[in-house]
């Protein structure tokens, strides 16, 4: 996994999202994304969200994602 993909996944998941990633280990990300879905949601519902883009890729291909998000 690295972080164009994992850019890739979350911007297809999430139409309208842009998704900034960081991370060159192939197991650690940190992420930043910005999504109008996310307005009026709660910090935990938007992650869920990004996680849901994801798949069972956490865990098994990416280690750990640190996550900002916020609406656009």
């Amino acid at each position: 996994m690295d972080k164009q993909e994992i850019k890739q996944l979350i911007e297809a998941g999430l139409p309208g999202a842009v998704a900034t990633v960081i991370g060159d280990d192939g197991q650690h990300f940190e992420a930043e994304v910005i999504c109008g879905e996310f307005a009026g949601k709660a910090p935990l519902a938007q992650h869920r969200m990004v996680y849901a883009t994801l798949g069972d890729r956490m865990g098994r291909d990416i280690h750990a994602l640190q996550l900002r998000t916020r609406a656009s």
